[in-house]
């Protein structure tokens, strides 16, 4: 408990980083939350791809965390659409259906960073500072 209380009073004297994370399961986006919290991270979630594209009034991402298998848009549908809006902000895919082109299909959508979900707390912060420190500025 104190290294956390200590860990985010660092955090808070820099700009925190914004990542959106994008998950049908409830259960999925409070655990992300708490971990990119704990990690110094600003967090949005939302429960489905929909939600995330009405939310057009909302300031941008560093960074987002989108689930691929969803009901109404999977990840890297969504990530498409972002792409159309100009958001050029990276985003990495998660999820918990792997198959042998999923990283071929994300490729072709600008997804540089696929994590299974079983391995996703450290695998997914250093997938996420890193795309961070690396994106494209224009």
């Amino acid at each position: 408990m104190i290294e956390v209380s200590s860990h985010r009073a660092q955090a808070s004297s820099s700009p925190q980083p914004t990542v959106f994370v994008v998950d049908d399961d409830a259960a999925v986006l409070g655990s992300l939350r708490f971990l990119l919290e704990t990690d110094g991270f600003a967090v949005r979630t939302f429960r489905s791809g929909t939600a995330l594209l009405n939310a057009s009034a909302t300031p941008g991402a560093d960074c987002y965390v989108i689930d691929y298998k969803m009901p109404d848009i999977n990840g890297i549908e969504l990530a498409g659409q972002l792409r159309k809006s100009d958001r050029d902000a990276p985003v990495i895919l998660i999820t918990g259906y792997p198959d042998e082109n999923i990283s071929t299909r994300a490729a072709t959508a600008g997804i540089k960073d696929v994590v299974l979900k079983p391995l996703l707390e450290e695998n997914l912060v250093k997938c996420i500072r890193h795309a961070i420190q690396n994106r494209p500025r224009a």
